[in-house]
């Protein structure tokens, strides 16, 4: 091809722009797979890549976009074919490699992930990042011991976003009786019990957090959002429970005190989404694919490359509800 479409994000001084340009393959990265985006996805650290001083971003121009799947075009890798369907999430796709806004991509062969069977391209974009990051935290929080049939008492927080909707789908799923969703808007409540919530909490109800200990309330908290939420919940985690964090949103501090830790033996887990080892990857997929798969029951939205700045701004600006897929096809 002589040119195609990629939103690309320039830097002149500290004014960061951001426009849909016709581009050629001298402006991706360097990689052993050329790869034709069939979906992308739009993740708050695609918003954060647009933004000035964000610290996403430090190598401009770049074609943001952590998500992407697509076929292979060619590949000098002989573990992936010519027509092959695949993913990629994370790594330094969209930071600091081109990534997923773009009709075209090319990437390292040790970051992509094989389609699996039984997810479409499209619904590997429905989940993303989100989707895996909130797969991550549930298999953290399961591999401490959090199951069904012990009826525990679980907090989703965010959890109208991309991470914490699908978190809460996947936990009503698999059939968790007690799904506590925290919201901060009344327009939430409806969508947060839509997605299988059996109950909605106000953010605004959980307290100053100035107790060391509160009241045990929670046997699991999965968090999104970070910051001054974490400090108010751990002190209601009940003896022996467990916080997964995977998010800053609503804050990167966080101020709490050591009795949780050492009188209720709670534990923290933290989850990262990017560099996940390549060969744990497929497993959570896998799991994505087949008894986690909730994608037909997502919150989600269509936009082309040209409107994604709308969905951007909905980002930054705390209005986005859900998923939205990027359809470069």
């Amino acid at each position: 091809m002589d040119s195609f479409q990629a939103m690309v994000v320039k830097k002149t001084n500290d004014d960061v722009k951001y426009n849909v340009e016709n581009v050629t393959l001298a402006h991706l990265s360097d990689g052993e797979v050329l790869i034709k985006v069939t979906y992308s996805s739009v993740n708050y650290k695609d918003m954060l890549a647009v933004q000035p001083n964000s610290g996403v971003v430090s190598d401009y121009p770049m074609i943001p976009g952590i998500d992407l799947s697509g076929t292979v075009v060619s590949s000098a890798n002989d573990q992936f074919a010519e027509g092959q369907e695949v993913l990629i999430t994370g790594f330094g796709t969209g930071v600091n490699h081109t990534g997923g806004f773009s009709e075209y991509a090319r990437v390292p062969a040790d970051w992509i992930v094989p389609l699996p069977k039984g997810l479409t391209l499209k619904e590997a974009m429905i989940f993303g990042t989100a989707g895996f990051t909130a797969a991550l935290s549930l298999q953290a929080l399961e591999n401490q011991g959090m199951t069904p049939e012990h009826h525990p008492h679980i907090l989703v927080t965010g959890s109208t976003g991309g991470v914490g909707s699908i978190a809460v789908q996947i936990l009503s799923k698999m059939g968790y009786p007690h799904i506590s969703a925290l919201v901060r808007k009344e327009k939430q409540v409806a969508v947060a019990k839509s997605l299988g919530a059996t109950d909605v909490i106000f953010a605004s109800e959980l307290g100053d957090g100035k107790k060391p200990l509160n009241k045990q309330t929670y046997d699991y908290v999965l968090d999104t959002v970070g910051g001054d939420v974490v400090a108010r919940l751990i002190p209601q985690i009940r003896y022996g429970g467990s916080m997964s964090m995977c998010g800053n949103a609503g804050g990167l501090k966080l101020s709490t005190n050591v009795l949780p830790f050492i009188l209720r033996g709670i534990n923290l887990l933290g989850i990262d989404s990017v560099n996940v080892p390549i060969t744990d990857r497929p497993a959570i997929w896998k799991k994505l694919a087949n008894e986690w798969n909730v994608a037909a029951t997502t919150v989600s939205n269509d936009v082309t490359l040209q409107e994604l700045t709308d969905t951007i701004d909905a980002v930054k600006n705390g209005q986005h509800l859900g998923r939205t897929v990027v359809d470069l096809s």
